[in-house]
C-alpha cells in the first residue's frame, strides 16, 4: 500500500481555517484526508469528543509525553494549556495511506514542516484583515471579550509567521478560498504519486 502524504493546515483563530478544512474532507473523498488527530489539554467544546477531534489528557500527562520525546510537535498555547500531535499517531495513519491532514496553530505547522519536510505541503488560510478577523470572532459568539482580545493580539503575530508556509490562501471569500486550497492539494497529492 502506497503510504499518505502530509497536509499541514495552520492560521490564525477565526480565519475560516476549520471551515475550509471540513469541506475538503467531507466534499473530496477522492483525496484520503483524514485528520491528525492532536492532543490536547483543554476541555471539549460543544460535542467533542475524546479521541475524535482530539485526544483530552491532563496537563500531567501532556508533561510526561513531551519528557518521552512523544511529539512532532506541541505548544503551550497558554499556561497548562497544551497541544501537541504524537508521533505514533501520525505514522499509523501515514501506513495506513492515509493523507493525514493537520489544523494546527502557526508554530506547529512550522515545527511539522520542518520535522517532515518536502513529505508534507504546509498551508496558511489568512485572514483578509485583523479588522475582519475581530468580526468572525465575536460573532461566533463562542469567546468573552477578553479571550477575543488575546485571540486577535495573538493574531497579529501569528500572520508574521505566514512566509514560512508553503503556500497561502487568503481567506477574502469562502468559496474562493476553497477552490485554491483545493488546486494547492491535488497538485500537491498529483505530483508525489509520480
Amino acid at each position: 500500500m502506497k503510504k499518505g502524504k502530509l497536509i499541514i493546515f495552520s492560521a490564525p483563530s477565526g480565519s475560516g481555517k476549520s471551515t475550509i478544512v471540513q469541506w475538503l474532507m467531507k466534499e473530496h473523498p477522492e483525496l484520503k484526508l483524514y485528520f491528525s488527530i492532536s492532543c490536547t489539554s483543554r476541555a471539549p467544546r460543544g460535542t467533542e469528543q475524546n479521541g475524535v477531534e482530539y485526544f483530552f489528557i491532563s496537563p500531567e500527562e501532556f508533561r510526561e509525553k513531551i519528557a518521552n520525546d512523544e511529539f512532532v510537535e506541541y505548544e503551550e498555547v497558554y499556561e497548562n494549556r497544551f497541544y501537541g500531535t504524537l508521533k505514533s499517531q501520525v505514522e499509523k495513519q501515514l501506513n495506513a495511506g492515509q493523507n493525514v491532514v493537520f489544523d494546527v496553530d502557526v508554530k506547529g505547522g512550522v515545527n511539522i514542516k520542518k520535522f517532515y519536510g518536502k513529505d508534507a505541503l504546509s498551508v496558511f488560510i489568512q485572514p483578509p484583515s485583523i479588522e475582519e478577523l475581530h468580526k468572525r470572532l465575536v460573532g461566533r459568539a463562542t469567546d468573552s471579550p477578553e479571550a477575543i482580545e488575546e485571540r486577535l493580539s495573538k493574531a497579529s503575530y501569528e500572520l508574521t509567521f505566514a512566509n514560512q508556509f508553503d503556500t497561502i490562501v487568503v481567506n477574502d471569500d469562502l468559496e474562493t478560498a476553497k477552490q485554491k486550497a483545493l488546486q494547492v492539494i491535488e497538485s500537491f497529492i498529483s505530483k508525489t504519486d509520480k
